[in-house]
């Protein structure tokens, strides 16, 4: 039995409050001499006042119009959000150069006067998922993660040389696990393997199995799905680090 949390939701919940004035624009993250295409968002009331910021790394379908709606919903509930155009030059990088792009994006948000670089998270969604529960437990630039339907037992190739699951005895930070019960690419079954590695070593997570959803459920034909799961799962994400990046 898992000593941490798991939840099977099922019941409708309202969609994330957007209280903040928000602004979102284009920008660019430089790394490795190369200018990645990425999208900011971050609240515009009290430029000057230090704010928790997250870093999204979006699907392997590319950063689309969804996760810019939701890096602006982010933005709203007070999070400077940065989402990392990872495959600006490549559609497959390795993770060495996610890695340091991600590291350069940490670097990006320290750089600006309204981020607390003490209270900084990192969300990915499909390989960025992967990517979450990759990276989280290696960079501890990050005092939290959310990661949806990932692939904790992808790599053992050159370019993605090592799994998620063999780098759980690094994490310390909270992960918050988001996942579809009937996911395909990445069946439950994994996914509660995988969880049960986090428990038997300690780590502090929570799974939120959303039952009967399918692999890619926040978004709609790339737009922010309105469903239940949808929905609540964005409402998860956020309490989740309103609770870990102060």
């Amino acid at each position: 039995m898992l000593k941490h949390a798991l939840t099977l939701t099922v019941l409708a919940l309202s969609s994330p409050a957007l209280g903040q004035a928000v602004r979102g624009t284009d920008v660019n993250v430089t790394s490795g001499g190369r200018a990645y295409k990425s999208y900011l968002a971050a609240p515009t009331s009290a430029p000057t006042t230090r704010k928790p910021a997250v870093i999204l790394l979006h699907s392997f379908n590319g950063l689309e119009q969804g996760y810019r709606d939701l890096v602006d919903e982010m933005a709203a509930a007070g999070f400077v959000t940065l989402a990392l155009g990872w495959q600006t030059f490549e559609q497959e990088p390795s993770d060495t150069v996610v890695r340091t792009l991600v590291e350069d994006g940490v670097k990006y948000l320290g750089a600006r006067r309204d981020v607390n670089v003490n209270a900084v998270g990192l969300t990915g969604f499909c390989a960025g998922g992967r990517y979450t529960m990759l990276l989280l437990p290696q960079m501890k630039q990050f005092k939290s993660g959310v990661a949806w339907y990932g692939f904790p037992d992808q790599g053992g190739t050159a370019a993605k040389p090592q799994t998620p699951t063999a780098v759980i005895g690094q994490l310390t930070a909270p992960m918050l696990i988001i996942h579809g019960t009937r996911d395909q690419p990445s069946p439950i079954a994994g996914i509660y393997a995988y969880a049960q590695r986090l428990d038997a070593a300690n780590k502090v997570f929570k799974l939120s199995a959303y039952q009967g959803e399918r692999h890619g459920f926040l978004l709609s034909e790339g737009r922010l799905a309105n469903t239940v799961a949808s929905r609540d799962a964005r409402r998860d994400m956020l309490n989740y680090f309103r609770e870990y990046l102060r």
